[in-house]
């Protein structure tokens, strides 16, 4: 293992189907705690933080090797881009001009397309300030790829503290007018990615409506109030509580896929607090983003390939808060922007506090 600084350890990971080299990057802090970035997807292979005893477990789901990765469905700990989430018949107009993108979902394009971010090996810097550990991950997305307007230059920052704090920033600039909405992919079990399902765990979200989409999970448009809904996460209770509902957005007991509206104004604040009673293991999240899609895992096979040392996948294993713009963003007026014009920054951040 070669060691970058004294928190900061690169190792090798896996290689590519082309013989290109991953590499991992554990970023360690004075306590123990670490988060380990991989540079296929720019992904969260491990988080690794204390419970209420201080026990160290790793609370994110993914695999040990890079075949897995790439044949795997759910996206685990993945950079997304150009655009997570859906577009509807994967197409958009834009400026007047008619964009035709990867259909990845049936009739729509899901995630960035057939090869999105989470399929590419990212450039990587790291340094260290004082106890906080840094790791810059670069990409360019050429014009057209995947049926994108606009060369795009991507830079995402993490970070890792002494307060078990993990923070996600992404910016990015284009040469064209374009449209952008970059998020992360991580599977959170606060137990421990070996503990089970995440149906005990309790959330608080800080948001007043949810977006209300269509049987492809496509949005209508319209955006809802979450008072008496299974949707309201305002007072702390429990995922599993209403998960299989029966409700006319949680379609056929599939559980939580939603976009949230968040209660936003532009700063970096809080809006989540996801907690696991068995552990104590609290994770406090914030961001400057104007929606967080909650998915729960629902659509995870226990037949597919097992996570890291061995651990056989289960359905809800995790839960994810994707920090973004509403889906389908580029062909719906009434939502928040997504454009990003040339000369114009695309800087947003995204902050995971984990305590107990």
């Amino acid at each position: 293992m070669d060691t970058v600084s004294n928190m900061i350890e690169r190792s090798y990971f896996d290689k590519m189907p082309s013989g290109e080299e991953i590499y991992a990057y554990t970023l360690k802090n004075s306590s123990g705690a670490s988060v380990k970035i991989i540079t296929l997807g720019g992904r969260i292979n491990e988080i690794n933080v204390p419970d209420k005893n201080g026990v160290l477990a790793d609370v994110i789901c993914g695999f040990d090797n890079a075949k897995d990765y790439l044949s795997d469905s759910a996206y685990q700990g993945a950079l997304i881009g150009r655009f997570g989430n859906r577009i509807a018949d994967a197409k958009f107009t834009l400026d007047g001009v008619e964009y035709k993108l990867y259909k990845n979902n049936g009739n729509n394009h899901l995630h960035g397309g057939e090869k999105g971010f989470d399929k590419k090996i990212w450039d990587v810097k790291s340094w260290q300030i004082g106890s906080e550990m840094f790791l810059e991950l670069s990409i360019v997305s050429e014009d057209g790829e995947e049926g994108y307007p606009g060369k795009l230059t991507v830079a995402v920052l993490y970070s890792f503290n002494d307060e078990n704090t993990l923070s996600i920033n992404y910016k990015a600039t284009t040469d064209k007018k374009t449209v952008i909405n970059l998020t992360n992919h991580a599977y959170f079990n606060l137990g421990g990615y070996d503990s089970g399902n995440i149906m005990n765990h309790t959330l608080w979200l800080d948001a007043d409506k949810f977006t209300e989409t269509n049987s492809e999970l496509i949005p209508t448009g319209k955006e809802i109030n979450v008072e008496g809904t299974p949707f309201d996460f305002r007072k702390e209770k429990l995922v599993g509580a209403e998960i299989d509902a029966d409700d006319v957005n949680i379609k056929n007991g599939q559980g939580y896929d939603h976009n949230f509206v968040l209660n936003f104004d532009g700063t970096v604040k809080h809006f989540a607090t996801l907690k696991d009673t068995a552990s104590g293991r609290i994770m406090k999240a914030y961001t400057n983003q104007p929606c967080v899609q909650i998915y729960a895992g629902n659509c995870i096979n226990p037949d597919d390939p097992c996570f890291k040392k061995g651990v056989k996948q289960v359905k809800r294993c995790g839960i994810c808060l994707e920090t973004q713009h509403s889906p389908d963003a580029p062909n719906q007026p009434n939502f928040i922007s997504c454009e990003l014009d040339k000369g114009q920054l695309y800087d947003y951040t995204t902050v995971f506090k984990f305590e107990f």
